[in-house]
Order: C-alpha cells, then structure tokens, then sequence
C-alpha cells in the first residue's frame, strides 16, 4: 500500500472520528429535544390520517383512552428520566469513550458499526417481546399492552412502567456488550419510536402496497394480528421494525381469522373498560389474577389461562 493511500487513509479515519464526537456531544446536548419533535411529527401524521381514514370503529370513547394511555406514558418517560438519566445514549458514550463491546475491540468501522447494532438492536427487541409473552410473570407486565380494548396510535406507547424500566435494562446490557456506537443508539431510539406509532395505526395501507412494505417492515396490519384476542395470533408477528424475524423465526400469521375490520381486540377476561382504559387499573392489571404458565403458541382460553 503506497503511502498516499496510507495517508488519506488515516485522515479519512481521524474526519469520522472528529465528526463522530461532534455529533456525540451535539445528541447528548439535544436529544430530548430532537426526539420529541420526531415523535409529535409522526404522532400528527398519524392521527390525522387516523381521522381521515379510519380501519375500524372505536369501542371505547377515545378521549378517555387517549388521557389515560398518555397517561401511562407520562408515567414511563418520569420514571425512566429518574431511574436512568442517561438512558440507551448514555451508555452508548460510555462505551465508546471506554472502549467496551464486541464492535470497539474489534475496532469496527463506523458505517458497518452503526449496520450492525441497528440489526442487533431490533433483532433484541424481537426477541424481548417474544419473551414476555412467554414468561408468566413477564407477560403479567405485558398484557397493560395488549388490554387496551382498541387499536390506535396511543395503544403503542401504552406499557406498564415495571416493563419499560424492564426494557431499558436489556437496551442498556445490549448496548454496552456491543460497544453500540452513539449514532446507531440514536437512530434506533427514534425508528423505534416511529414504526410503534406507524404501525399501532387504527389504518390500512392499500393491500397490495401493504404486501410489499411488509416484506421489509412491520405494517398496521401486520402487527394487528398480534393485538388481537384469538390466542394464536396473539402469539404472533411480534416485530416492531423489520420484518424478516417473524418470518425467520415462524411466527408470521399473514391475517386474522375474523378480518381486520371483524377481529376482537384485547385479552379474554379483561374487557371492562375501568379495569383496562383507566390508568389506574392500568397500573394494577399486573397484579390482577393468579399466575398460570402457559406454553407460547399453546394457550388454552376454555381453560381459564390469562
């Protein structure tokens, strides 16, 4: 290798370097910021194309589901903001200042860093959400999710602060075995956010459009299949980004038996509205029943199983 190529080699590596602390210190300072306004962009395209076009009537008033879903997720962004001040990008930082994970020791290059966590990031979540619905106690958290008795832009942002507070703990482990860089935390956090309010939608993308989006990412439709009250598909489509893993892992149900506009919404046993769209019973539902183990994919609702 001749020594120009050595040279502009080096430079290039020392610019990305340079440009990467820059951008790190530029997040750190204005992530909250940066954040919210891509979650109210996409909060406001939604609910508009919610009101415009809407895939299924509302059984619950929606200003009560609305206060109280924004609710919980006051709740969780509080909790989260006290117990972690730091967060994901946090311990991004400190990975890459200290040298930790697998991508830092191997002294992997920024672009293919960046590829590389956002696969094992959404791969983690795939497989987190798979796991709490097959953990008992787990699922208890979980089901604050899944009791909403509609499906729209809020019911994505509804979870159990213990489940959340839960989540950061495995993104936080995660990244720091990785050695995540910053850019890569920082463009996951906001697709995250973004495709669960996408596809929460209470609408449909024409279907023959739907098809082929869905063969790269999850769609409305796609993940509704996974809200609705039949336990089978319930325990399926479980990708929040791409949607390969469903596919890859088996457990891709194309439709819901009763059809989009016909399928039921939410869990057997729950269907009071104070006890499941209130938040205080929101906030109990975890500790509502007995604890029964289930096998995922095998659930048997004549037997009482919840």
């Amino acid at each position: 290798m001749s020594a120009s190529v050595i040279l502009f080699k080096n430079l290039l590596e020392y610019g990305v370097s340079i440009l990467d602390e820059t951008f790190s210190s530029f997040v750190a300072q204005h992530e909250i910021g940066i954040r919210l306004v891509f979650f109210l962009g996409i909060f406001i395209l939604m609910a508009t194309w919610e009101f415009l076009a809407p895939c299924r009537p509302l059984s619950v008033s929606k200003v009560m589901r609305w206060t109280n879903n924004w609710g919980v997720l006051l709740l969780n962004t509080l909790a989260l903001r006290l117990i972690f001040p730091a967060a994901a990008l946090g311990s991004s930082i400190f990975a890459t200042q200290y040298g930790w994970g697998i991508l830092n020791h191997f002294q992997v290059t920024l672009p293919w860093a960046v590829l590389l966590s956002l696969v094992a990031l959404d791969l983690t979540v795939y497989l987190q959400h798979v796991l709490v619905h097959a953990v008992p106690s787990l699922w208890r958290l979980h089901r604050v999710h899944h009791a909403d008795l509609d499906y729209d832009i809020t019911t994505g942002s509804r979870f159990h602060p213990l489940e959340i507070i839960i989540s950061m703990l495995i993104k936080i482990a995660v990244i720091l075995a990785l050695g995540a860089p910053v850019l890569a935390v920082f463009i996951f956090e906001i697709v995250l956010s973004t495709m669960s309010t996408f596809n929460h939608g209470n609408v449909r993308l024409p279907p023959g459009f739907d098809r082929v989006v869905r063969l790269f990412v999850v769609t409305p439709d796609m993940h509704r299949v996974h809200h609705s009250i039949e336990d089978n598909e319930a325990n399926s489509n479980f990708g929040f980004n791409l949607s390969i893993w469903d596919r890859l892992f088996g457990t891709y149900v194309d439709q819901p038996r009763d059809g989009h506009v016909g399928m039921t919404i939410g869990i057997h046993y729950y269907r009071e509205p104070r006890q499941v769209s209130w938040l205080p019973g929101m906030l109990a539902l975890p500790f509502a029943g007995k604890v029964r183990g289930y096998a995922i994919n095998r659930r048997d609702w004549s037997k009482g199983d919840d």
